[in-house]
């Protein structure tokens, strides 16, 4: 006979009364309660399994109480630290999710610089079975989860042990349970002997999982038999009775409170301690309450369980809004890459980008579970694409690089070579090409810029400082030449002629030879030589000399002030000018003569014939003033 029946036999009729008020219901009531019925059954299955999960691993309620962080915000070397602190602080069956997730976040990151470091490996050349990377940070954090996985199987090892153990004691239990039903002793002693079992049974250790709810139901239903077998004597029956349902009632009042709890996982991890309390601590309570405390503490179950639900709702929706920004962060990362750069500069603002969107990937939070894999394989694809993009742009940047660096050794080895040099007017422009030379150059590999740019920057110092050394001496000497020539001026201006030419030009020559032995002043104070060139001109002009021969006088003075100053370009621009002069003279000449075909029927003595024919003598009088100093030019 079942526990049903016999608490049927033990009540009366009272089950009967609920039998016509239940078949008075219509039939879409029954229906709604049917459905009802259903919801709550498939609630209570996952409250039991839930229950039986939790007695055989007594972490679980210090599980739920571990914080759980957003390990895919954290770095590689925060989530070392973090499965450090979990191994330390917190027992090892209680923190399994939270390790496992690290070790995912953690991998993924690894795996990622993996696969960036083996394209960098490959783009520089390299094969791909000698390719290996890792870490000092990759070991530290292999060793640590090493320790957690040897705790973890250690623990476990001994704890299959001890379940199997606490079965059996409580198999026990139960067959000395049934067995209170056929003890010949008074009822008093087998009442005593009953809570004894119930002690033992609440103090027997936790059973495996897939055991728990067979077990458990098989020793209800022994208890209740029994006291099914004390309704001969129901006031222990009903003492018991009596202090079970004052202590489910409890449990109802803190349900209640529990459905108002705003934590919904705190609420569900101690309505799952409640449950266990009503299973296993408590026994049966009078009939006529036990539908109804137990439909009240179901409901009660199921609006912590909505609750929950709802929670995991508004979870979601978080997560949905995670996933469109991290599907944004994504396009962003595949317009960087799509964006092409073809200088160092432009590529190094681009890896800022990419850093700062990969930067905000991670700490954009959670995505829906069934996206996850797809959302993170898209985003390493992207970041893939891109360093594959550089990596090609910076294979090819070394090739440049080292022809970079072969075009500066040239320049190198130019400076070098010439460092020592004294031909200072070949030298110096050719140092300051190689200079500007250098700096078109583009860049050279990093490791060797600085070595090769202090060799080519010694050797050109090295020079410039020989030259400005020497520069330093010319201008002392050009200086005290400068002081000599205003000496010279002086007693010039105070030259006084003896009236015979010949002499006189003698002695202006000889001033002049004199002056040319002075040597050069400084560039800022050749005005002295316009100011000398006048002196000579007023002497000039008290000689009584030709033309021709004061001019050609004068005009050796100026050749000798040139070749003096080393101006070869002031020599060369003289003799263009000459050049100039002579064409301009000649073709006057032409003109004149032409002139003169207008006249050829005039008489000699006309007095525009005769003006024609002076500008032709004058002219051609120039000519050869002008021919001779051409000539002179030329022979310096």
């Amino acid at each position: 006979m079942s526990t049903q029946d016999n608490l049927q036999q033990a009540d009366g009729n009272s089950e009967e009364k609920e039998g016509v008020i239940t078949n008075s219901i219509p039939q879409e009531q029954n229906e709604i309660n049917s459905e009802k019925t259903t919801e709550h059954d498939d609630i209570q299955n996952q409250m039991d399994e839930a229950v039986a999960e939790e007695s055989e691993d007594e972490s679980i309620a210090e599980r739920f109480d571990i914080e759980k962080k957003d390990y895919h915000a954290m770095s590689k070397e925060v989530l070392v630290t973090e499965l450090k602190s979990l191994l330390t602080s917190h027992k090892v069956q209680a923190i399994k999710e939270h390790v496992e997730e690290i070790k995912y976040e953690f991998n993924a990151k690894f795996n990622e610089e993996l696969e960036q470091k083996k394209e960098e490996f490959l783009a520089e050349g390299g094969n791909i079975i000698d390719f290996y990377y890792s870490t000092p940070l990759k070991k530290e954090f292999n060793s640590v989860y090493f320790d957690y996985k040897e705790k973890r199987n250690h623990y476990y090892q001994g704890l299959k042990k001890d379940l199997q153990n606490n079965l059996n004691k409580r198999l026990d239990l139960v067959e000395e349970l049934k067995g209170l039903l056929n003890l010949d002793e008074n009822i008093s002693s087998t009442y005593n002997h009953f809570k004894d079992i119930q002690e033992r049974w609440r103090n027997a250790g936790p059973i495996p999982r897939d055991r728990y709810n067979t077990v458990w139901n098989t020793y209800h239903h022994h208890t209740e038999n029994f006291y099914d077998f004390l309704h001969l004597n129901r006031d222990f029956r009903d003492l018991d009775f009596k202090h079970n349902l004052e202590q489910k009632l409890k449990i109802i009042d803190r349900a209640t409170e529990l459905a108002q709890e705003t934590d919904v996982n705190r609420s569900f991890r101690e309505l799952q301690l409640l449950h266990k309390m009503w299973k296993e601590d408590l026994g049966p309570v009078p009939k006529e309450h036990r539908e109804v405390i137990w439909e009240k503490f179901s409901d009660l179950t199921k609006q912590i369980h909505d609750n929950r639900q709802q929670y995991y709702k508004e979870i979601d929706k978080v997560y949905e809004k995670n996933l469109e920004v991290k599907q944004e962060i994504i396009s962003k990362i595949i317009a960087v890459n799509t964006d092409k750069s073809d200088n160092h500069k432009g590529w190094q603002n681009k890896i800022k980008d990419i850093e700062a969107l990969r930067e905000a990937f991670f700490n954009a939070g959670k995505v829906p579970s069934k996206v996850n894999e797809q959302t993170w394989s898209e985003f390493k694809t992207a970041v893939r694409d891109f360093n594959r993009n550089k990596n090609a742009f910076y294979k090819n940047l070394k090739k440049d690089q080292f022809e970079n660096l072969n075009k500066k050794m040239e320049l190198i080895k130019i400076a070098e070579e010439n460092k020592e040099s004294d031909d200072f007017s070949v030298v110096t422009p050719l140092m300051k090409k190689i200079q500007s030379d250098w700096r078109k150059i583009g860049h050279v590999p990093r490791k060797d810029s600085d070595k090769i740019w202090k060799r080519f920057k010694d050797a050109c110092n090295s020079y410039f400082d020989r030259v400005h050394a020497q520069r330093n001496e010319l201008n002392q000497e050009e200086e005290q030449a400068f002081t000599n020539k205003q000496t010279h001026l002086e007693s010039l201006r105070s030259l006084t002629l003896s009236g015979d030419p010949k002499t006189d030009i003698e002695l202006i020559k000889e001033n002049i030879n004199t002056w040319k032995t002075l040597g050069r002043v400084p560039y800022n104070k050749r005005s002295i030589e316009s100011d000398y060139n006048k002196v000579l001109d007023g002497l000039f002009e008290k000689l009584n000399m030709s033309r021709k021969e004061t001019e050609m006088v004068k005009f050796e003075n100026k050749l000798n002030a040139i070749t003096n100053q080393g101006d070869d370009r002031a020599l060369r621009n003289e003799q263009i000018f000459i050049r100039k002069k002579i064409d301009e003279v000649t073709s006057e000449i032409r003109q004149l003569e032409n002139n003169l075909l207008f006249f050829k029927n005039a008489k000699s003595d006309n007095p525009l014939v005769r003006d024609v024919h002076k500008n032709i003598a004058k002219h051609n009088e120039s000519l050869e003033l002008w021919k001779e100093k051409l000539s002179r030019i030329k022979q310096l």
